[in-house]
């Protein structure tokens, strides 16, 4: 791989309440990103590994995961794996990683083990992207501290305010402790109905509350972006036209020019 000149910048998509649209997130804007020529890495650090098979890579043909590169010590190139769009690769999760929490408690440094590792290969890369587990465990602290910023999925739905002051106050601990450099690129509104009261009543309360954390872009309720992932591909691959490809497409943009 040829090395790229510019500084990469490394995003954690993050929210410790699950289905919030967060891999739906971190998967399309991973695609759309890399659709604009800019080198991307996706790293799946939940479990669950739905980011992996939302792009098309299949668990029987992982051999090492990103498990093997954080506990295992694998290189860097075995856990590697293209996808469909020639900018895009993966490094995927598994099952494995349900107990990686548990082995990292007594290794040194276990808060900045993801950051030490990609140090040296972050430079291959103009965007990295890391889908973290619904949940502030030890994953998800390791992303954050190896990130330069976060994306912030919330559902429009009748605790989001309480859910984002809470990993708020996380995110300022981070950043006091343990990366100073750590920021919040924004904030994205996810599976939004127009047509319902409550919905339209949450987005206007968020927005209000955080104001210009808050992209501009709002991820509407659309069946095609459910369909997708079940597919093995992004928004962008399975159907482009549809009005979630085109709220991800807007989306990417955002975090363009917020750059």
């Amino acid at each position: 791989m040829k090395k790229q000149k510019q500084k990469s910048l490394i995003y954690s998509v993050v929210n410790q309440k699950g289905g919030v649209g967060k891999t739906t997130t971190a998967i399309n804007l991973a695609s759309y990103l890399s659709e604009f020529g800019q080198k991307v890495l996706l790293i799946d650090m939940d479990a669950q590994s739905n980011a992996s098979s939302g792009v098309g890579i299949k668990s029987d043909s992982i051999d090492q995961s990103i498990y093997d590169f954080l506990v295992a010590d694998a290189p860097f190139s075995e856990v590697l794996y293209p996808t469909a769009f020639e900018n895009l690769h993966v490094i995927p999760a598994t099952r494995d990683l349900s107990g990686a929490e548990v082995e990292m408690v007594g290794m040194v440094s276990r808060e900045t083990i993801l950051r030490d590792k990609l140090a040296p290969i972050k430079v291959y890369y103009d965007v990295i992207i890391i889908d973290c587990p619904p949940s502030l465990g030890l994953l998800t602290l390791n992303a954050l501290v190896a990130s330069d910023r976060t994306i912030i999925p919330v559902q429009c739905e009748y605790f989001a305010l309480e859910g984002i002051a809470s990993l708020l106050n996380t995110l300022t601990i981070v950043k006091e402790t343990l990366n100073p450099d750590l920021e919040i690129s924004g904030i994205v509104l996810t599976m939004y109905d127009k047509r319902t009261a409550l919905n339209r009543q949450v987005a206007e309360n968020v927005r209000h509350y955080f104001q210009e954390l808050i992209y501009e872009t709002i991820v509407p309720r659309n069946i095609r972006l459910s369909e997708a992932p079940s597919h093995g591909l992004p928004i962008s691959l399975y159907n482009g036209s549809s009005r979630g490809a085109i709220a991800y497409l807007n989306l990417a943009r955002e975090v363009c020019k917020r750059v």
